[in-house]
């Protein structure tokens, strides 16, 4: 079971943190800083670089903290968190990712929620500084945290469309 626990980890974490780093640079394939920032803009969000630093930061550090098996109720809650965010981005393209639908967050969502439910396995560094076992009431307040941030950060930064103009008669 360690040995699986370990490949999820370890496939999910830095898959996030690699996700992070093409936010915020112009590796993995990134667009560097500009590229994040228009993607943010084009989605609807204020904030402009900054908000693509700070989800590009929270894809990493989330990513990295989850793959190494460290403080795995926070990186497991942060990596729900932006991911939530990118889900209510594709939400209105339906589920599947072949027309842009939410698929991927949702099952990287669920992976984070399975992990807190778990733990992060005898090969992390959470068995190592001796920060097992954990309870599973922690995947519920890790679910409760990530979606809430998730969607307190939509909610905040997420431009509402103007309204059509009446002409005036």
């Amino acid at each position: 079971m360690d040995t699986g626990i370990l490949i999820l980890r370890l496939l999910v974490g830095l898959l996030v943190a690699g996700h992070g780093v093409q936010k915020v640079s112009r590796h993995l394939g990134g667009k560097g800083l500009e590229g994040g920032t228009e993607e943010f803009r084009g989605d609807g969000f204020r904030g402009g670089a900054l908000t693509a630093l700070a989800a590009g930061g929270g894809q990493i550090g989330s990513g990295l903290l989850l793959a190494a098996g460290f403080l795995t109720p926070l990186a497991a809650t942060g990596t729900i968190g932006v991911m939530t965010v990118a889900l209510t981005v594709k939400w209105r393209h339906g589920l599947w990712v072949q027309n842009d639908g939410y698929e991927y967050p949702l099952v990287l969502i669920g992976t984070a929620a399975a992990l807190a439910a778990t733990g992060p396995g005898a090969w992390s560094l959470d068995a190592v500084l001796g920060l097992m076992p954990y309870q599973l009431w922690w995947a519920a307040l890790v679910l409760v945290a990530g979606l809430g941030s998730g969607l307190l950060t939509r909610l905040v930064l997420h431009r509402t469309p103007a309204a059509p103009a009446i002409a005036e008669r």
